[in-house]
């Protein structure tokens, strides 16, 4: 079983039981003991929620366990009965995702053979004979002549104060409008569809209308150079073009017209450029303008496609390589999304749906999965931190965003900022904050606590571009714990292996998934034999997925993530999450980011440096210095000490703001850089090349 209950926990929270506040009310909490949540949900609140009614309905049609999740008498009962049916859930596979169809009222044009006709991994085939599309489902709330003028996309920038409206009428009627314009030009299903856009509501119809005529849709952000575009595109070849020219960000324009002509020169497969004039520049010649291909009022036609056709292309960081072209099919994320969006985030009609995210990251393509519930999504394009840190903050109160997605690494930037967002916003309607991108730390979840909101629930969750989704995540139903995800999700067969491929509780381990999962890749493109897909995850546990994360199942069911795996930490036999060293060094106000290494050296030795980018105006002296090493002597263990604590003037990090571990590693192990990085996928190749001349200058 991928999840035991826990044990016995002390029933209360270790503050006063928490009220419901206003955004403007200042409220401060105190730290619980690990045992203790940090939060509880309100049992009326939780007995309303969506799982639990799914939860119920599952049990008298489909076998799920009987006893409701909520109300519960304790933390244990809560626990232990959201156990339950998840081990329903990961080990009756047909009937649990036959339950989510059903009760999402997934419309099937042709119905399926069977749930799942092969279960091998890789090469699950989910649904056989099955045809459906995700753009209908997407646009189903427009069906309902009640929501005809409710807000399916609230939409602010940097320069606008109050956010735009799109309708779920105008939705559905510049889908229709768009889809029938790509059809006129004769794109179909199979033909791929490229976008160069930020995050803007016409980035969401081109994605829809290219979904209903069974288009395979991909993207990236507009921050992303010529070099970076094309390794992504150049393996597709795309037939249409969606660019802007160029977009707002941080206080600036930034213009893209000589990128844009760039990718149409070195994209011969292009027949259709689509222009959307985001600062006013005239269309290119041959482009068509985006105005006239919404124009019109025609009804959305969707193409019915087998459950396994594409819906996307996604694509991972490309930092050792050319990025890898992840396929994900549309049958298989609508029910995952389903799943996610419904049932772990509660997300509903009454629901306005923010995460922050650019298009060239999965959560983008997640955030879609609001509109496939009724929820009004909220796009933001521009800076989480312009004009100041709580820019995004603001944004979620200006907007009344009732379930609001960020990054670990924005929270921990708000606290160091010292922001009180609780206190100087409406943040009122907030409800849930979920975060992702790297593990939150418990400073992080402190702050939240502390300054957003004390009644919020916290969804901490983690998963991948490589399956669109999280593995482990948020439960509405149960409570939260100091630095710890909740449980795993529904129909994930998660579990922490050793290096023997055995599961185990509260030890660090790799996170792997022992049954398919419906979003999991159809493969990668140009992978004609699946070596390259099967060689990414299946290749150190024959049949198992192994997803690359160090991971903590505990035994109260929760899970705590500790960093890549590929990046290992490994002193005295001790395997370390480097995340949890991140955790403690940027805790101090002087560290604005850090980076830690661990180099098996060729005498036998082992060096583990710690690269730290300072805050302005702070200094690497021995006061310093003996800070970082007492903090990770007292916090964590003296094995977490590092050799050496070398100062940088920034770190390099991928595409979508993650730090690189990996190639930084390779470079320090002698590997050249340009073997060691795809150039492309990195924001600022100046910081690898410190690393290069260290390892020189180490050798010397």
């Amino acid at each position: 079983m991928a999840w035991s209950a826990p044990t016995a926990q002390p029933d209360g929270l270790a503050t006063s039981s928490p009220v419901p506040t206003t955004g403007r009310e200042t409220t401060t909490v105190s730290t619980p003991s690990q045992d203790q949540p940090l939060w509880r949900p309100n049992p009326a609140r939780a007995a309303a929620t969506s799982l639990v009614a799914f939860q119920a309905w599952a049990a008298e049609h489909h076998g799920a366990p009987a006893a409701p999740l909520a109300p519960a008498a304790d933390d244990q009962q809560a626990a232990q009965r959201y156990a339950d049916l998840h081990a329903w859930s990961t080990a009756d596979l047909d009937r649990f995702w036959t339950a989510v169809t059903q009760w999402f009222d997934v419309r099937f044009t042709e119905a399926p053979e069977a749930v799942l006709a092969d279960r091998a991994m890789p090469g699950a085939r989910w649904f056989p004979g099955a045809r459906l599309n995700y753009a209908e489902h997407a646009l189903r709330a427009a069906e309902d002549p009640a929501n005809a003028d409710r807000p399916a996309i609230l939409h602010l920038d940097e320069t606008t104060e109050q956010p735009a409206v799109l309708t779920w009428s105008e939705l559905r009627r510049q889908v229709g409008s768009l889809a029938a314009a790509l059809r006129a030009r004769g794109v179909g299903p199979g033909d791929r569809v490229s976008a160069y856009l930020p995050n803007i509501p016409q980035a969401a119809v081109a994605l829809l209308a290219t979904a209903a005529v069974g288009a395979v849709w991909t993207s990236c952000a507009p921050d992303f150079g010529a070099r970076s575009v094309l390794d992504r595109l150049q393996q597709i070849e795309p037939a249409v073009l969606f660019a802007v020219d160029g977009y707002h960000y941080g206080g600036k324009d930034h213009d893209r017209t000589e990128v844009v002509a760039e990718l149409r020169r070195e994209l011969p497969s292009l027949h259709t450029v689509v222009h959307v004039p985001l600062l006013g520049a005239p269309a290119p010649e041959g482009a068509l303008q985006w105005d006239d291909l919404v124009a019109d009022d025609v009804e959305p036609v969707f193409e019915p496609v087998p459950f396994d056709h594409p819906l996307w292309v996604l694509y991972s960081s490309g930092t050792t390589g050319l990025p890898k072209a992840i396929i994900q099919s549309q049958g298989g994320i609508l029910l995952e999304h389903l799943k996610q969006a419904g049932l772990h985030l509660d997300l509903g009609p009454r629901d306005r749906f923010l995460w922050y995210t650019s298009t060239g990251w999965m959560m983008w393509n997640f955030l879609l999965a609001g509109l496939l519930v009724g929820a009004t999504i909220v796009t933001y394009d521009g800076s989480p931190g312009h004009p100041d840190t709580g820019a995004l903050w603001s944004v979620a109160a200006r907007t009344g965003a009732t379930v609001l997605g960020t990054s670990a690494a924005y929270v921990i930037a708000s606290r160091k900022a010292e922001l009180h967002p609780g206190r100087e916003l409406d943040l009122s309607a907030v409800r849930c904050i979920g975060t992702t991108g790297s593990p939150l730390p418990p400073d992080g979840f402190r702050w939240i606590y502390d300054e957003v909101k004390q009644d919020v629930w916290l969804a901490s969750v983690s998963g991948g571009t490589d399956v669109c989704s999280c593995f482990v995540g948020g439960v509405p139903t149960l409570p939260v714990y100091l630095g710890e995800i909740q449980a795993p999700c529904l129909g994930a067969a998660v579990e922490s292996w050793d290096v023997q491929g055995h599961p185990h509780t509260d030890t660090v381990g790799e996170l792997v998934v022992t049954a398919p999962i419906p979003s999991m890749p159809t493969g990668f493109w140009n992978d004609p034999e699946g070596t390259r897909y099967h060689d990414s995850y299946f290749d150190t546990y024959p049949g198992i997925w192994r997803h690359g994360d160090w991971i903590t199942v505990t035994s109260r069911g929760t899970v705590v993530i500790h960093g890549r795996s590929d990046s290992t930490l490994n002193r005295q036999g001790v395997r370390m999450g480097s995340s949890d060293i991140y955790e403690v060094v940027e805790r101090l106000p002087e560290i604005a980011e850090s980076l830690v290494i661990g180099l098996e050296e060729p005498d036998g030795g082992y060096w583990m440096p710690l690269f730290v980018v300072l805050a302005p105006g702070a200094e690497l002296d021995q006061d310093l210095i003996g800070r970082i090493r007492t903090s990770l002597r007292t916090e964590l263990s003296p094995r977490h000490v590092p050799d050496e604590v070398i100062a940088v003037r920034g770190l390099p990090h991928t595409l979508t703001g993650k730090r690189i571990e990996v190639p930084v590693k390779r470079i320090l192990s002698g590997t050249p850089l340009e073997q060691a990085v795809n150039p492309g996928s990195v924001d600022n190749l100046d910081h690898l090349r410190f690393f290069e001349q260290l390892r020189v200058d180490r050798q010397a």
